[in-house]
């Protein structure tokens, strides 16, 4: 018997309250993914043949009360369908009628006697693998983790060869389960016979990982690795546990491993994308390229590498390979063409840009795909006839409705008509005066008309709403410091933005603008270096550069606007800060 069938079997548990035990963990590699990478496919159990029916006569009053049970199950009484199914199997003790207390008590979702019916089906067929399957999985359902340590150990015992596959399903089977200590200390217990064997330590770190006990999840996964060399799943959860708290090491980590198992392709992705995420482009494009080689038409391989070209404006190889990854098949068609129209439209191809995304049909890219489309119209210098596309466009929902509208609002900024933008960013809220994104594109249509008041009205409700809104924060803070007001309330909202999102380079660009409003430069310089080191914005060149210039440094400031407004030639922010410190640029 293999234990990954205990999410399947027996079926009434995947069609009742027991169909949660075949959620995954999606936080580590698939147990299918290490399973395969580990195991070549096996049987599934033949069920085994009954010899212990019990020797009675189908007397009248036990077909009566069968057929009673029955009808009361088809006319929608299954209460009273299982209790009389379930005395039935008591008094006869015959294993076919307890299996069919226990699906007819699943089936009215009566966990206690569904567990009463199983617990007699398994105590007259102990041998029966079905039978304690459904005792183990109502068990689980129930949350009642510690009974099903006994019947757990007896099913890994019956595996035989099979024993790795089946401890590889363990953290598949328990992922409902809230206790994650209690879960891992189970796992431990139940591989503690079979540590000679990789899979039992992949089980155990797969446990800890769930349980954030990180020092033990990684020196598990290395013995699993140290035992069985070649096992990329084991590699891959040691990567991601390392990229838990540095992607430094998780780097190095893949860049050693493929050094010594340079077959490794899944690992190799990751790694490619990891190397795209740390900006290091020039070695992800290698690896994709190494990929290509190692799995022509793959469509991930094409999208990813579509995406770098794109990230680095090669345009024409992006074109190519998203068009492979199209013709490939990759899962997310819909996004392909979003991303085709978005390529076509930084090349300035706006009928082709439009093409694409009137391509792109009905699900979670389309109104997106639409709006994009009323932005391209626009670029056009079709204003009127973007904002009438956009008013044609049939919404499922409020959510959809506030994307449409903020996007008209933001074309019309765009066009400079500010005032427009706020009147009708201001109509939406009054039908959704409590919406988050109206009341935060609201207050930034304010700071546009010059109604300050608004602007900071907005965004306090909008923090009384969400508290957890960080760019509500940075907005208000950022406002302030930029009018060179209230800067200590300026300073506090901005570190509380930061705090909240510590990752996010605009707050840190607002945090040296705040510093810098202080009057304290070197703070100022330091903050506004490392968010431009992370993110090439246009706003945050500004910032640095305006920085830069007061500390003496000009010639590297004027060195950081001029690439800048290379990338971005009609950016206003810096514009402006040229014509402000060089008059006669």
């Amino acid at each position: 018997m293999n234990l990954k069938y205990l999410l399947l079997v027996p079926a009434v548990l995947a069609a009742t309250g027991c169909a949660q035990l075949q959620s995954k963990n999606a936080a580590s590699p698939t147990t299918d993914q290490a399973s395969a990478q580990a195991h070549p496919p096996v049987k599934a159990a033949q069920p085994v043949a009954r010899t212990n029916l019990p020797k009675i006569e189908l007397s009248r009053e036990i077909f009566f009360q069968f057929l009673i049970s029955e009808i009361a199950r088809q006319r929608g009484e299954p209460g009273l369908a299982a209790e009389g199914m379930l005395d039935l199997a008591k008094t006869t003790r015959d294993p076919r009628l307890a299996k069919r207390a226990t699906e007819v008590a699943l089936l009215s979702r009566q966990e206690a006697r569904a567990l009463e019916a199983a617990t007699l089906w398994y105590q007259i067929e102990p041998d029966e693998p079905t039978a304690q399957q459904a005792v183990v999985a109502i068990l689980l359902n129930s949350g009642q983790l510690e009974k099903t340590r006994p019947h757990l150990q007896k099913l890994l015992a019956a595996e035989g060869d099979g024993v790795g596959r089946a401890m590889l399903h363990l953290n598949q089977m328990l992922a409902q389960q809230t206790d994650k200590a209690e879960v891992l200390s189970l796992v431990q217990d139940l591989v503690e016979p079979y540590l000679n064997r990789a899979e039992a330590h992949f089980a155990i770190a797969q446990a800890a990982w769930g349980a954030s006990k990180n020092e033990l999840a990684l020196s598990e996964i290395r013995e699993a690795s140290r035992l069985q060399p070649e096992w990329e799943a084991a590699a891959l959860l040691q990567g991601q546990l390392l990229l838990r708290t540095s992607t430094t090491d998780a780097l190095v980590f893949f860049r050693n491993l493929l050094a010594d198992h340079p077959k490794m392709q899944e690992a190799r992705l990751v790694y490619a994308r990891l190397l795209v995420g740390e900006r290091q482009y020039a070695e992800a494009r290698s690896q994709f390229e190494r990929l290509l080689d190692e799995m022509p038409g793959n469509p991930d391989v094409s999208f990813a590498v579509g995406l770098l070209a794109m990230q680095t404006k090669d345009y024409d190889v992006a074109e190519k390979f998203l068009k492979q990854a199209l013709t490939g098949r990759y899962r997310d068609e819909a996004m392909v063409r979003m991303y085709l129209g978005q390529l076509s439209e930084e090349r300035g191809r706006y009928e082709e840009a439009a093409i694409w995304y009137v391509s792109v049909g009905q699900g979670e890219q389309y109104i997106p795909a639409q709006i994009r489309r009323a932005a391209v119209l626009a670029k056009q210098g079709k204003l009127a006839e973007a904002r009438a596309h956009l008013k044609q466009i049939v919404v499922q929902s409020n959510q959809q409705r506030v994307q449409v509208v903020v996007a008209e609002a933001q074309l019309l900024r765009d066009a400079k008509a500010y005032a427009e933008a706020f009147e009708l960013l201001g109509k939406a809220l009054e039908k959704l005066p409590n919406h988050p994104d109206l009341l935060y594109d609201h207050a930034m249509a304010a700071e546009r008309a010059g109604k300050f008041e608004i602007l900071e009205q907005d965004l306090r409700k909008l923090i009384q709403i969400k508290p957890d809104y960080a760019h509500a924060y940075n907005a208000l803070g950022y406002t302030l410091a930029d009018r060179s007001e209230r800067l200590d309330e300026a300073l506090q909202l901005i570190e509380k933005a930061l705090k909240l999102a510590p990752d996010d380079l605009f707050i840190l660009d607002s945090l040296g603008w705040v510093h810098y409003r202080m009057g304290q430069l070197e703070k100022a310089e330091d903050d506004l270096r490392r968010a431009y080191a992370g993110q090439h914005d246009a706003e945050i060149a500004a910032h640095l550069g305006e920085v830069l210039w007061a500390r003496g440094k000009r010639q590297e400031a004027e060195k950081i606007w001029r690439a800048a407004l290379k990338e971005n030639p009609q950016n206003e922010s810096l514009m402006n800060v040229i014509k402000k410190f060089i008059p006669s640029n």
